[in-house]
């Protein structure tokens, strides 16, 4: 993690986590007979008898009595311990989700329940962390983007006004992953079918927006997050149950939104009016108008950052349910409109609950995938996961801003020549699949060629995609926002490959 400074918590009330009760019972012995007492055989009363010796007697009864009782309470805490601790499962094997049984995944335990839901292969994706392996594409492009922020952003003493996280935790609570985004009990988005949870009250993250309320709430007005995110789904070219996010967040004060407008000390950030298709009802029209111009300028810096100047962009209306409105950005790439983020000014209701209620924000999620596989020209979103050489050596470069694209995989022929390998020949190139009969994956050796449209494993076409969106768009970028796509329509798509 990288943080340029310490942040101060915000004045609210802390969300309280619901306690997590495990029932144990000690096991009580009862005994017929007397324990504690002392029978005394053939007493006589006799004169010579003193009161000390009595005493004594007291003594050694209270002293017996003492030891039995620090004998029980060990064996109650002995039996306790053993009912908390189930045999745990380990990342080695498949959740089953069996009740007491324990699932041990970084450092931690979490007990299982009829919710649980985790595969093998997906557990053994937890802590790969692609985007902070060196020259890994991946890693490039998180590097290019936090470099940029780094330089156009910095703060009143010269260091970077964006702090950087880039090691939480995957594992979430629900209400970290829906609740505290506003996303409504019913919604779709929080199907088993469509989620990893290791039990019902945690799950593998499903966007980076899941930190969001935390780091607001630690008192952070700027930030970017980078992580791996899982959400079950069927596996092509362009979809892959593991990605990788990278999320925005700005909050302003009055002061800093209004900073040398003209009479900007006469201007509100809230108002109470009407919500309307373009503004919430708490936020002024000044407010929002503003707000919306630093976030789309913010984000033309970025692309023209990533991609060069002279870009082409258009911004088309979308929904999400923490921000509104609602953006997507779209760029001409090639003769062709590419969607490659979502972004919008953040609901108020989830910057108050945070504790930032004098403070507007934007937010903006992007899919790291989605940007590498169109600025380094790489066919199959699998090949990301590829250990090959072949691959991974094509994007070791002195300078993470020079550019370069996938020339396929070189393979060195009979007679020391070399020979392109492309991704619909012969031969093992790295792509894993994700199957749960496998420990070492193998590369599929019929992919479709790039451009062609993406058919499932199943060989039935993916349907379109549903208008509206879930909780946290992959494909349009979603923290929020983000690739690969994943709309409700993907709900009845088959996720059994995981």
């Amino acid at each position: 993690m990288i943080s340029t400074r310490e942040p101060t918590p915000r004045n609210c009330e802390s969300r309280r986590e619901p306690p997590h009760c495990f029932h144990s019972s000690c096991i009580i012995f009862h005994s017929h007979q007397q324990c504690f007492g002392f029978q005394f055989h053939h007493l006589r009363a006799s004169a010579s008898r003193s009161f000390a010796m009595v005493c004594s007697a007291l003594s050694r009864v209270a002293h017996a009595h003492i030891c039995l009782v620090r004998r029980a309470s060990h064996v109650c805490r002995g039996h306790q311990h053993r009912a908390w601790g189930s045999r745990p499962i380990t990342s080695d094997f498949a959740a089953s989700g069996a009740p007491g049984s324990v699932l041990e995944l970084l450092g931690k335990s979490y007990p299982q329940d009829d919710h649980t839901n985790l595969t093998r292969k997906v557990l053994s994706k937890v802590g790969r962390n692609l985007y902070n392996q060196h020259h890994h594409p991946l890693w490039l492009i998180k590097e290019r983007v936090k470099e940029h922020f780094y330089k156009q952003y910095v703060g009143r003493f010269g260091t970077p006004l964006f702090s950087v996280y880039d090691d939480l935790s995957p594992v979430v609570t629900t209400w970290q992953n829906f609740d505290s985004l506003l996303i409504p009990a019913d919604h779709p988005s929080r199907k088993k079918g469509d989620n990893y949870y290791l039990n019902r009250t945690h799950m593998l993250r499903a966007h980076t927006s899941a930190h969001q309320w935390d780091l607001l709430h630690a008192g952070l007005d700027a930030f970017l997050v980078v992580g791996d995110v899982y959400r079950r789904d069927q596996i092509d070219t362009q979809h892959y149950p593991v990605f990788h996010q990278l999320e925005g967040v700005r909050l302003f004060s009055k002061h800093e939104l209004f900073a040398g407008i003209k009479d900007g000390e006469s201007l509100r950030l809230f108002e109470h009016g009407s919500r309307s298709a373009h503004k919430q009802e708490t936020h002024s029209m000044e407010a929002l108008k503003l707000i919306e111009f630093d976030l789309k300028q913010t984000l033309s810096r970025l692309v023209a950052h990533l991609f060069g100047d002279g870009l082409e962009t258009r911004w088309v209306d979308c929904y999400f349910p923490f921000t509104h409105p609602s953006f997507e950005m779209e760029i001409n790439f090639r003769g062709e409109w590419l969607e490659v983020l979502g972004c919008g000014v953040m609901e108020q209701q989830l910057v108050n609950s945070a504790g930032a209620q004098d403070r507007i924000g934007w937010a903006f999620g992007l899919g790291l995938e989605r940007l590498a596989m169109i600025l380094y020209d790489i066919p199959d979103i699998r090949l990301f996961w590829s250990e090959d050489e072949r691959f991974l050596k094509q994007f070791r470069l002195s300078d993470i801003n020079q550019k370069v694209s996938f020339q396929g995989l070189v393979e060195e022929a009979p007679g020391g020549c070399s020979c392109c390998c492309s991704l619909g020949g012969g031969g093992g190139i790295g792509i894993p699949e994700f199957s749960d009969t496998q420990d070492q994956p193998l590369l599929s050796h019929h992919l479709p060629p790039h451009g062609a449209d993406a058919v499932p494993e199943g060989g039935q076409p993916r349907p379109p995609g549903h208008p509206g969106r879930r909780g946290a768009a992959a494909g349009g970028g979603g923290p929020l926002l983000t690739s690969p796509r994943w709309t409700p329509g993907s709900l009845e798509r088959g996720k059994d490959a995981l």
